[in-house]
Formats: structure tokens, sequence, C-alpha cells
């Protein structure tokens, strides 16, 4: 299974992205209840905020973003950020 790539344009931590990488990990367990199209929508919620990492493996920076509400129902994101790209990468996503 390969990643997929979509254009997106929004700030997170003060960096402008224009791209979100989605590994389709998420697919082996969560493809009845989540979608790429529901993942960007998730992204799309990060943008104008700041973020700690909670784990930090140079260059990457891992976050977890837990309760976020879409449609009326919760989802988690855990994605990265390279240090000085212009991506999020999506390592899974899935409703809670």
């Amino acid at each position: 299974m390969n990643r997929r790539e979509y254009a997106i344009s929004i700030t997170v931590n003060g960096c402008m992205i224009t791209k979100v990488i989605i590994d389709p990990h998420f697919e082996e367990k969560h493809a009845e209840s989540v979608s790429d199209e529901i993942i960007l929508a998730l992204v799309k919620t990060l943008d104008g905020q700041e973020y700690e990492a909670d784990t930090e493996n140079p260059p990457f920076s891992y976050f977890v973003t837990d309760k976020i509400m879409y449609q009326g129902k919760l989802y988690k994101l855990i994605w990265l950020l390279e240090d000085h790209d212009i991506y999020i990468g999506v390592v899974n996503a899935y409703r809670r």
C-alpha cells in the first residue's frame, strides 16, 4: 500500500503546510469509519494552532491530537512534522 499525498494550505506551529501525506496504516483496522476525506477534514482542524510534540525522533516530531470533533463524532489523529519541511504526515487516525 502506498502513501497518498494531497495539497492543503494551513499553518501549524507557525509553519505553512502545503501537503498532507497519509499512510494507509489506518485502513487495516479503521477503514469502515475513517477515509482520506475524513483525515483531510481532521488535519484542517489543526490550522492556526500550536501543538507540543508527544515524542521527538529527529528530524521528526510526533503528535497525538485526541478528541477532534467531526460531524458529531470524535476522532484521534496521530501525525508528524519533519523539521523544516512543508508537510504533515498522518501516521494513523481512528474514531473514538
